[in-house]
């Protein structure tokens, strides 16, 4: 699951000391999967939205510039200057030491070492690190007036900042191994009413008022067949959809968007939140059709062509899994419906360019040079690490975000290839 609070992420504080471990809730659980081909990720992860994020970013700088001047405006538009950023550093910089966190351990290298680095699109990571310094951790804060002025920069100016001012670490566990492994996740988008009926039967609740004072709460069999848990839940339904698969997909991911036919007709398109679990054990539906000999391939598309070739065993697998997720609804406007939802940072995420990750390993809000090559995608870019999981463990281990709908579903389902990950930390 993906955390979904607005709360503080943890940092290193000190160079090389290890994140503060805090209480959190988790947005999203990632479903193990095996890998098949498809095609290039790095090509499908939605150019719309990501053009939608370069006119946003835009459109607010050019707002808050505007707002700031106390001059009349001139009867001819100055030109914008380019941003020009500090010169690289003539003499050789002292190479650092080892960091060692709790679960990893960082290797300092040069940035030679990091694959694609001179290629990629800085300007589309920097969206999401715009966000990252709406919530920034103390490491990161004395930054991030550079980052907001270099959100105009050519991507050649970008990189000789960072060059300047952030030292490459190679993550590895702490007994050395530097490869590790990358899965996806997405925000699930799905039709629904308001009220059940017209093939719309099943239910997306809010928290029962008993949640907290019940520890753990009722199993999702229980939910779906105990009159207790039934009535506990009354008047709790959020919204209907038609699919108890779909449904079961948007608690795994932990959050979705949701067209909701609203009682008089209109349609209104929302976010669905994370809000709590039952505090029941996740278990992959997945495994458990790998377990019982039912599938050979349990990627998403693997799964879905089991249940529509067994709808009679549909529950009974997804009642493998007791935890069951709770929702509140967010509005969406069109800001909001740029960017993916909030991550356990409590900043919303950037498709493509942001991950989970364990904040054991990588503290929330660090720059990250990540490099992946498999049969769904070829990446190397640099992303944020914005979000956490309960299935993301380990030195060198990332779920990324590939956006929202049925396009990145399929991506993310496919998703499961080697990645080895470079922490960018401030000199």
């Amino acid at each position: 699951m993906r955390g979904a609070s607005s709360r503080e992420g943890g940092s290193l504080g000190a160079a090389g000391g290890s994140p503060p471990l805090r209480p959190l809730n988790m947005v999203h659980q990632t479903m193990p999967t095996r890998s098949t081909s498809a095609s290039n990720a790095s090509s499908k992860i939605s150019p719309m939205n990501l053009r939608l994020l370069r006119l946003v970013v835009s459109a607010l700088i050019v707002g808050t510039l505007a707002a700031c001047s106390t001059r009349p405006p001139a009867p001819v538009t100055p030109s914008v200057p380019s941003v020009q950023p500090p010169a690289a550093p003539t003499v050789p910089v002292p190479v650092p030491g080892t960091l060692t966190q709790s679960k990893s351990r960082w290797v300092p290298v040069g940035w030679g070492e990091l694959p694609g680095f001179e290629g990629d699109a800085l300007h589309e990571a920097w969206n999401a690190w715009l966000r990252s310094c709406e919530r920034p951790a103390p490491a990161f804060a004395p930054l991030c007036g550079d980052v907001r002025r270099l959100s105009i920069a050519s991507p050649e100016e970008q990189r000789g900042w960072m060059m300047q001012r952030l030292q490459p670490y190679r993550v590895e566990s702490l007994d050395g191994a530097a490869d590790g492994l990358l899965t996806g996740y997405f925000e699930p988008y799905l039709d629904a009413a308001r009220q059940p009926g017209n093939g719309f039967s099943v239910p997306l609740y809010a928290p029962p008022a008993d949640l907290a004072a019940r520890k753990p709460w009722y199993t999702r069999q229980q939910i779906d067949t105990l009159p207790q848990a039934q009535a506990a839940l009354a008047g709790r339904a959020i919204a209907w959809v038609r699919d108890p698969v779909e449904a079961m997909v948007l608690h795994i991911q932990g959050s979705g968007r949701l067209r909701v036919q609203e009682a008089d007709g209109s349609v209104r398109l929302v976010r669905l939140a994370f809000a709590g679990t039952n505090d029941q054990p996740y278990k992959s539906v997945g495994k458990w059709l790998l377990d019982q000999g039912l599938v050979r391939d349990a990627t998403w598309p693997g799964i879905t062509a089991w249940v529509r070739a067994n709808p009679q065993r549909v529950n009974e697998m997804l009642w493998s899994n007791p935890r069951y997720v709770f929702f509140r609804e967010e509005p969406l406007d069109a800001l909001d419906a740029a960017f993916g939802p909030k991550g356990a940072q409590g900043v919303p995420l950037t498709p493509g360019r942001s991950i989970a990750v364990d904040r054991q390993s990588i503290p929330y809000g660090t720059p990250v040079w990540l490099a992946s090559s498999g049969p769904t995608a070829q990446l190397s870019r640099l992303v944020l690490a914005q979000d956490t999981g309960s299935a993301i463990l380990g030195a060198v281990r990332a779920d990324y975000f590939t956006g929202w709908g049925p396009e990145a579903g399929e991506i993310a389902g496919r998703l499961k290839q080697g990645l080895r990950l470079w922490a960018l930390w401030p000199r």
